[in-house]
């Protein structure tokens, strides 16, 4: 009986469909949940969904590349998403033209802080030059966060989780610390979002204002290239 089920199980999860449906259930009720609490930044439905599925791989004893497969076409969607994000740009182009000084000033601080900060925070605790690379580029967004630490003799899946965690943090956190600050104005919280919680908090950040999520995507573009030329030029100094 138990071989009947096993070998069930294992033919209804080897093809991509299953993790699709799953993929698709798990953030449609993640998101639910998050709407339903008022949108409470703990409840993002990055932070709800993948535990899921994560617990679902385990139990089912799928490895990650048979997912992976089977959500591929899901990463399609990235391009076009982040494509769409020059629309609420567009529409702030002036504000944005007007601020260029302070953008340029909060983006070249944040983003070194972001780069010494894991760093350091690592070395103190006896971390390896390996897991410092793969810590600094935190900050940015994975596709330009794995192929630094890489190129740098970092381990790229440190990379994707150190990233995963940052987002996820900086989004829970960054409400919060803004409300201690008296920042109320969208333009700051937004690009302060993008910044230090990179694409799930430009995510955040369009839900709660069309200039904060305008913004934020600026932010995300904007220290993703910045962290690209940081990054060699602090690994040259080091």
């Amino acid at each position: 009986m138990n071989e009947l089920l096993t070998r069930t199980l294992a033919s209804m999860t080897a093809g991509p469909l299953p993790w699709l449906v799953l993929t698709i259930a798990c953030y449609l009720g993640a998101v639910w949940l998050y709407k339903r609490s008022g949108q409470q930044p703990w409840l993002i439905p990055v932070f709800t969904a993948v535990p899921v599925i994560v617990c679902v791989l385990l139990l089912t004893g799928t490895p990650y590349a048979t997912y992976q497969q089977g959500t591929a076409w899901l990463s399609l969607l990235v391009g076009p998403a982040t494509v769409a994000l020059a629309l609420p740009l567009y529409a702030q182009r002036d504000r944005i033209r007007r601020l260029w000084r302070p953008i340029a000033v909060s983006l070249v601080v944040g983003c070194v802080v972001a780069l010494l900060s894991a760093m350091g925070i690592a070395w103190l605790f006896g971390a390896s030059m390996e897991s410092m690379v793969s810590l600094a580029p935190k900050s940015a967004t994975i596709p330009i966060a794995l192929p630094l630490a890489e190129r740098f003799g970092g381990l790229p899946s440190l990379a994707a989780v150190a990233v995963a965690i940052t987002g996820i943090a900086g989004t829970i956190v960054a409400p919060w610390l803004l409300r201690v600050l008296h920042c109320t104005d969208p333009a700051v919280e937004g690009f302060a979002l993008g910044l230090t919680a990179h694409a799930i908090g430009t995510a955040r950040s369009i839900q709660q204002h069309p200039t904060a999520g305008a913004f934020a995507a600026l932010a995300m573009g904007l220290n993703g290239v910045a962290t690209a030329v940081a990054m060699p030029l602090l690994m040259a100094l080091l």
